[in-house]
């Protein structure tokens, strides 16, 4: 069953009363905000996993929300497509697992403590490699295009002739296999690159 609200009250009363096996909470929306509705949602002890949908790309935001109970969150703008690969990773985790760790074979993030290791390993990662890591873990083994990377790291249009994509790749890869036989970071040629162990 899906259902759209557009007031945060009434989506507060629906989420409390209704067993979605998901919800995706818009932290801008009229009535009571997207926190707001999650911070009663778990208080009240539902653990119905949540996404939260955010126009702002700041991490104090993104940290109050994961630290209020969230399974992920997602930037605007994006692409439906990654909204629902994201929605059917929620729900599978929803079984119990951690919910603020990101794990690709033996390579580890923590969301909360912006924390990335490899076979224990801890590793030193900028602001924008955690964030191109981050989004490559979320959705192990799909090519993401240059421009989609831009535009998600970056948060607007990339010019074509730009090479931050490339040279974030490479610094990220000396920094997450150089030391390791199995390599994570792959680039697709024709296509993009993906993150996950080679078939």
């Amino acid at each position: 069953m899906l259902d759209a609200v557009e007031d945060g009250d009434l989506a507060l009363e629906q989420a409390l009363t209704v067993p979605y096996d998901a919800l995706v909470l818009d932290i801008m929306v009229p009535g009571r905000d997207g926190l707001s509705i999650l911070r009663v949602l778990r208080e009240k002890k539902n653990a119905t996993p949540v996404i939260l949908l955010t126009a702002r790309s700041t991490l104090p935001e993104k940290v109050e929300g994961l630290n209020l109970g969230a399974d992920d969150y997602l930037t605007k703008p994006f692409y439906v497509e990654e909204l629902a690969a994201r929605l059917r990773t929620v729900v599978r985790r929803h079984a119990g697992a951690p919910t603020h760790l990101l794990k690709v074979a033996d390579l580890q993030m923590d969301l909360i403590t912006r924390q990335v290791s490899r076979g224990g390993r801890a590793i030193e990662l900028s602001v924008r490699e955690f964030s191109l890591l981050e989004h490559l873990m979320r959705s192990p083994e799909r090519v993401f295009s240059r421009v989609q990377i831009y535009e998600h790291v970056w948060g607007y249009g990339m010019d074509l002739e730009s090479n931050l994509v490339e040279v974030y790749v490479q610094r990220l890869r000396a920094k997450i296999d150089k030391e390791h036989d199995t390599k994570l970071l792959r680039t697709v040629r024709g296509a993009g690159y993906a993150l996950g162990e080679a078939r």
